[in-house]
């Protein structure tokens, strides 16, 4: 299977917001309609926030990356963190998420991003081996830490 990413629109928000709602159910994210909607709808049509890609097979999208800049001094310049990483569960594990990361950093290095971060549970296992196999590394010495304001 073949994977290919395009950049969504705010034209393609019926189509990305079920895939949305289906990833916060399983990743445990609590959030009302209308904060997903607008989180959503502020990423698609700010486009120095950042973006959302669809993930297409055979022309059918089965997932979604959202990818939100930021400006870092370790890294020297552009960073960006994969915010949201989600393929349908019927399309995962036959390569289309190795296929979508190297697209996205590909994509990220055009747009002067030095660097890309992501988090993932420590408990899922096999997302740690695709991004291993996609060359990102755990920062052992380094804790993500967060505050909601």
């Amino acid at each position: 299977m073949e994977a290919e990413i395009k950049i969504a629109t705010i034209a393609d928000l019926e189509i990305l917001l079920p895939l949305v709602q289906e990833f916060h159910a399983v990743a445990d994210l609590h959030l009302a309609d209308y904060q997903r909607e607008n989180s959503v709808k502020m990423l698609l049509t700010h486009a120095e926030l950042g973006g959302i890609w669809l993930i297409c097979c055979r022309s059918q999208v089965v997932g979604y990356i959202a990818l939100c800049t930021s400006y870092s001094v370790e890294f020297g310049g552009k960073d960006a963190f994969i915010d949201e990483f989600y393929i349908k569960p019927l399309f995962q594990g036959k390569g289309l998420g190795k296929q979508a990361l190297e697209q996205i950093k590909t994509i990220a290095k055009a747009l002067g991003i030095y660097a890309i971060h992501l988090e993932v549970l420590k408990s899922n296992l096999s997302a740690q081996k695709l991004y291993n196999q996609s060359k990102f590394e755990n920062r052992e010495q380094y804790v993500l830490m967060s505050v909601s304001l």
